[in-house]
């Protein structure tokens, strides 16, 4: 057994310094179209981006690429993710599966430190090259035994000049083997409760779900603010809403774990009939039974003595409109 183990430490030793990727560019150019894409997914009302000359404006000589987006250039497509073949295998396929010889099945990222030598411009093909700097000893976590991988991924543009590096670390470990959960819930995460969103809350308390309203031009907004987004206006009361919508979007949460909540769990985007959209827990229903669309209606959970908070249930025939 002390023999295999020490083989396997060797092994995974090996791989220290060892490239996991070649520089490879991405399958698109930087362009336009996908930082359109990008701000418009991030809420990013940053000119520079896609106005030529306010970013002409701020000395730049047109518009420029998020910083953010450096990974997005260079990931090599879903096709390649749901059937990867032989020309599309990476050196990190190597390793994951050499890691999962030991049972680390399940990954979460743990952390990513990046630099950023140059803003990137429409036309840059940008590239990248990824490198093991450490396996760790195995660790005990809160999700389970495991070992943090940390590799350097460094991007170069098309003239081979680095544009940006990224240390990037995982975490992969064996599920089932963390921490037991305590046998008390604890509470759930505390929201970010202000002056500008109290009243929400306030209201949730009471089991009514309001909807901030602009008095000088009626428009809706959620989530609250202090000034309207449509005409400036400071002034504002609220409308109670039906509790009646649908889901626009959703998630299923499985990992990290929290000990507050009951895994895995539906984060929903529901739009309600009013026009304006929250983000809630669905509840009464399995995850797989969860779809885009499904009419849903508000229900109040009272989490503690401190915090109620609105989810979603799927709505009956009757309540569905």
């Amino acid at each position: 057994m002390n023999d295999d183990y020490d083989d396997y430490e060797e092994r995974l030793r090996a791989w220290a310094g060892r490239e996991v990727m070649p520089l490879k560019a991405g399958q698109d150019p930087v362009n336009v179209p996908m930082i359109r894409h990008w701000v418009e997914a991030m809420g990013d009302r940053n000119p520079i981006y896609l106005d030529e000359e306010a970013a002409r404006a701020t000395g730049r000589p047109g518009v420029v690429a998020p910083a953010s987006m450096i990974q997005a250039w260079t990931m090599r497509g879903y096709a390649a993710h749901t059937a990867p073949s032989q020309d599309t295998r990476t050196g990190m396929d190597e390793l994951t599966e050499l890691l999962a010889e030991a049972g680390y099945t399940s990954v979460v990222a743990t952390d990513s430190e990046l630099e950023f030598h140059r803003e990137l411009v429409p036309g840059d093909h940008v590239g990248v090259r990824e490198v093991v700097e450490s396996i760790s000893p195995e660790k005990r976590t809160a999700l389970g035994e495991g070992r943090f991988v940390t590799t350097v991924r460094t991007y170069c543009d098309q003239n081979g000049e680095v544009v940006a590096t990224q240390r990037w670390r995982l975490l992969r470990f064996r599920p089932g083997t963390g921490r037991a959960a305590k046998k008390q819930k604890a509470l759930r995460p505390r929201p970010a409760i202000n002056r500008d969103n109290a009243f929400w809350f306030e209201a949730a308390r009471e089991h009514r779900l309001v909807i901030q309203r602009c008095a000088a031009c009626k428009a809706l907004r959620h989530p609250p603010g202090p000034c309207c987004p449509q005409c400036g206006s400071f002034d504002w009361d609220t409308v109670e809403a039906a509790g009646t919508g649908h889901v626009h979007s959703y998630v299923v949460a499985h990992h990290p774990p929290h000990p507050a909540f009951d895994m895995p769990y539906v984060v929903a985007l529901v739009e309600l009939a009013e026009g304006t959209r929250l983000i809630a827990n669905l509840t009464g229903l399995a995850p797989e039974e969860a779809e885009i669309g499904m009419p849903v209606v508000v229900d109040w959970l009272e989490a503690d003595p401190d915090l109620t908070l609105p989810v979603f249930r799927p709505a009956r025939p009757e309540e569905a409109r």
